[in-house]
């Protein structure tokens, strides 16, 4: 039933391995040690690679990993207690060798193995003829019910018309009690008075008593022929624009007389135009490598904040612990501050780690990071932690700090660096464009970045021709065409042998982006420009149609790169847009392996200060790097993703 069973250490060195057929497993456990373990992705115990389905168990105390593989099609119960028996026994028996660090000996471990194996596999079978076992008639529940029981009376269910009254009877009485009330109250207040024929009343009291009289007859006269006047119902009054397009507005609203000024700058609109001073500064400051992104809120003495935190864990006697003491319950320790309760020299447990895993889940929550990724990213940074054995008191608060922040650093470092400079150069040998298409839902920024991208591209002397390939929403070619303007006026024919830097092409609205592509692709290859950049439609990740038609843009044109543009805004709608979008090209493609997204453009990201968790969903589940980052408005407002600075605004 089993294919494989191995034990190897974290550093890659096979201890002991069972084979149970022919098959070459090692592009399967490198699969698995690359994209789970390494990538910091053990929320699941669980990877399925090439019809095998993989189960493992980290052993952190002695650094060792235990891998079981067998075919997908098949549903063994019993894989977990093979993991948890296989490791205690060989715990057990090389306990020692394991302590001292020796991994090159023989491990003979094949019979104590075939022990466990058929023991599980015995507690197993019990298990299953447990379950499937039919409960006889007596044990059901069935048999506990008499037959006085099943018999229904009248009694038991009681007349509901009795207790039941009508709308109209309700505000009957309703009405009946509010004017027998103000009736008792008025003849209560009669009774009050004093009588006019009482000998023992006063002189005085005589008046008093016509006058409350007076005025009480007066009251009822008044309600009686109390009438409520009807209001008037307001019409919807017109509202009056300001430059409304009338005939007074006409001088105000005449924009086609130039200025006086020689800049060419509207200062009521504030629109810039490229040859402003402020735009030719831009030009030959973003040649070579972008610059990383460094959030503004993460200062320097917050960093020393951070280090002093680690320093108060720190044992010390007399009076310095003392003062030390004092100053750390002021500072406080956040998430971890949990873990100063832990006893030091012993090994990490389970559930010592499970009350902080919720202040942590909801610290990465606050964070923006989605619900889903922060709870696997917990669930991850708990293996890690089981088993660990902490020397000191001090210790545990920055074991737990500097593994999860390991976490999230490896999380967040590219399985393959992508260069586009480079590849741009190889693309030239081979005499082909360099094709880049961009995709994301409505409003992310999409064909804003695609200009910084390419103001970047022209400033490294490479010629781009931009394809509108967004035939859908209107305006969307004007914007590339204002766009392309402005980028050749920084960059215009004279300063680069009389070629044109920048060229746009488009078919109008209405058509095929597909088509419009491949057009593109072909004008490009003719006319020997160097670069391509597909611009497309925004579209939600459920509308089916707008989903395959940009499947069938990928597939048709195989671009170079995919970048998925999206917001650092989302939180649980990054996970569910990137994985709908990655399945929706998997679904509507022809090919066996067709093409998903290889990388993110994570725009507004200078709007979000330290809540940067869109980040980490993204690239936890689509495990592509994030490529550029968008910082602002203008051009020059692209830079790279500096996961240092990610996490520690994250931590922070």
């Amino acid at each position: 039933m089993l294919d494989l069973f191995m034990i190897l250490s974290k550093g890659g060195i096979v201890l002991w391995c069972f084979q149970g057929t022919m098959q070459f497993f090692a592009p399967s456990v490198n699969a698995l040690i690359k994209s789970v373990i390494l990538e910091e992705r053990a929320g699941s115990r669980m990877f399925t690679n090439d019809g095998l389905t993989m189960q493992y168990k980290l052993d952190n105390e002695f650094e060792l990993i235990f891998v079981v593989a067998y075919q997908k099609i098949l549903q063994l119960n019993y894989v977990d207690k093979l993991l948890d028996d296989v490791h205690l026994e060989f715990r057990d028996r090389y306990k020692r060798d394991l302590q001292k660090g020796c991994f090159f000996q023989c491990f003979d471990f094949r019979e104590a193995f075939h022990v466990v194996l058929q023991n599980v596999e015995d507690w197993s079978r019990i298990r299953e003829s447990a379950l499937r076992k039919m409960r006889s008639f007596e044990d059901s529940q069935k048999s506990k019910k008499t037959v006085a029981s099943m018999i229904e009376s009248r009694k038991d269910f009681p007349s509901k018309n009795k207790n039941k009254k009508t709308d109209d009877e309700k505000k009957d009485c309703l009405v009946n009690s509010s004017f027998n009330s103000n009736l008792q109250s008025q003849e209560t207040q009669e009774k009050q008075l004093p009588v006019e024929n009482d000998p023992k009343a006063d002189i005085i009291e005589k008046p008093r008593v016509k006058l409350m009289k007076l005025q009480l007859a007066n009251t009822k006269r008044s309600d009686k022929g109390k009438t409520i006047p009807a209001q008037k119902q307001k019409g919807k009054q017109a509202r009056i624009w300001e430059n409304g397009g009338g005939s007074k507005d006409i001088e105000t609203l005449d924009f086609s007389k130039k200025s006086d000024s020689g800049d060419n700058k509207d200062e009521d609109f504030g629109i810039v135009d490229p040859t402003t001073k402020q735009s030719r500064s831009w030009v030959l400051s973003m040649k070579g490598d972008l610059q990383d992104f460094q959030p503004e809120s993460l200062s320097e003495e917050e960093g020393k904040r951070h280090d002093n935190d680690d320093d108060c864990g720190e044992i010390k006697t007399g009076v310095q612990l003392k003062h030390d003491k004092v100053v750390c319950q002021s500072k406080g320790f956040g998430v971890f501050g949990i873990f100063r309760g832990l006893v030091g020299s012993k090994s990490i447990t389970r559930e010592d780690v499970i009350p902080v895993l919720e202040k942590m889940k909801e610290h990465l929550i606050s964070k923006n990071v989605a619900a889903e990724i922060a709870e696997k990213l917990c669930e991850s940074v708990s293996l890690k932690l089981e088993g660990k054995v902490v020397g000191t008191f001090s210790g545990i608060a920055s074991t737990v700090k500097s593994t999860l922040n390991d976490a999230l650093v490896q999380l967040l470092l590219p399985r393959r660096r992508i260069n586009i400079l480079r590849d741009v150069l190889e693309a030239q040998k081979q005499h082909r464009p360099y094709v880049i298409t961009f995709c994301g839902v409505n409003g992310v920024g999409k064909s804003t970045n695609l200009t910084k991208i390419c103001f970047w591209l022209i400033e490294n002397n490479f010629r781009v021709l931009i394809a509108a390939c967004d035939t859908f929403r209107a305006g969307a070619v004007e914007q590339l065409r204002t766009h392309a303007r402005h980028l050749n006026a920084l960059h215009p024919p004279e300063k680069h042998g009389g070629l044109q830097m920048v060229q746009l092409y488009e078919k109008g609205y209405g058509k095929d982006a597909a088509g419009i592509a491949m057009e593109a692709i072909n004008y490009a290859r003719d006319g020997r420009l160097d670069i391509v950049l597909v611009d497309t439609a925004g579209r939600m990740q459920d509308n089916e149609p707008l989903m395959r038609a940009l499947s069938k843009l990928i597939h048709v044109n195989q671009p170079d790169l995919v970048l998925f543009v999206g917001e650092a805004l989302v939180g649980n709608e990054a996970v569910d847009q990137l994985v709908k979008f990655n399945q929706a090209l998997a679904d509507y493609s022809s090919k066996e392996n067709p093409q998903l997204i290889d990388g993110i453009v994570l725009t507004k990201f200078d709007t979000i200060d330290d809540k940067v968790g869109a980040a980490i969903s993204m690239t936890y589940v689509t495990g592509q790097p994030i490529v550029f980052v968008g910082t602002g408005q203008t051009y020059i407002d692209l830079k790279n993703l500096n996961v240092n600075a990610v996490v520690n605004a994250l931590m922070k």
